[in-house]
């Protein structure tokens, strides 16, 4: 976490050195902080797990981008037809997800993209209930959630 603060503020301090503040000058500074710290920290042993994430972290942004992209275009596609292909329904989805703020994280990513609704978590905190709207093949639905959980754990572990 420490290192992840130095990489922020190395980013920030590259933005107000550059005068211009903008999302690519930021990532730009983020991505300059990184490999300033790998040079600087690679001898200490917690930067190892921090330089695993941030990859890790990047990948993830643009598979959940490339999700939400994709049921976008089901769901709108769905909208502008004349014809509902939705075949709506409830599911009881097992979470390997174990405290609180991970089972946050994957319910707030699934109700994020369009389709898909977190609903409940079952008070032993195993089971998310989830509303799906596309619910032709239950399986196929669980097996992408999972995925979806996967990345996310992978992330924050």
């Amino acid at each position: 976490m420490i290192a992840l603060t130095w990489n922020i503020a190395l980013a920030l301090i590259w933005v107000f050195l550059t005068g211009t503040f903008t999302t690519g000058n930021l990532v730009v500074g983020f991505f300059l902080g990184y490999v300033l710290l790998a040079f600087a920290l690679r001898d200490k042993p917690g930067f190892a797990s921090y330089a695993r994430r941030v990859p890790k972290f990047i990948g993830f942004i643009g598979f959940f981008l490339w999700e939400l992209f994709l049921s976008n275009l089901k769901v709108a596609y769905d909208v502008m037809t004349p014809t509902h292909h939705m075949v709506p329904g409830v599911i009881a989805f097992p979470l390997d997800a174990k405290t609180d703020g991970e089972i946050t994280i994957v319910a707030n990513l699934i109700s994020l993209t369009p389709g898909t609704l977190s609903l409940d978590v079952s008070t032993d905190k195993k089971v998310l209930y989830i509303h799906v709207m596309y619910l032709e093949d239950r399986d196929a639905v669980i097996r992408s959630i999972k995925y979806l959980e996967h990345r996310a754990l992978e992330i924050l572990r």
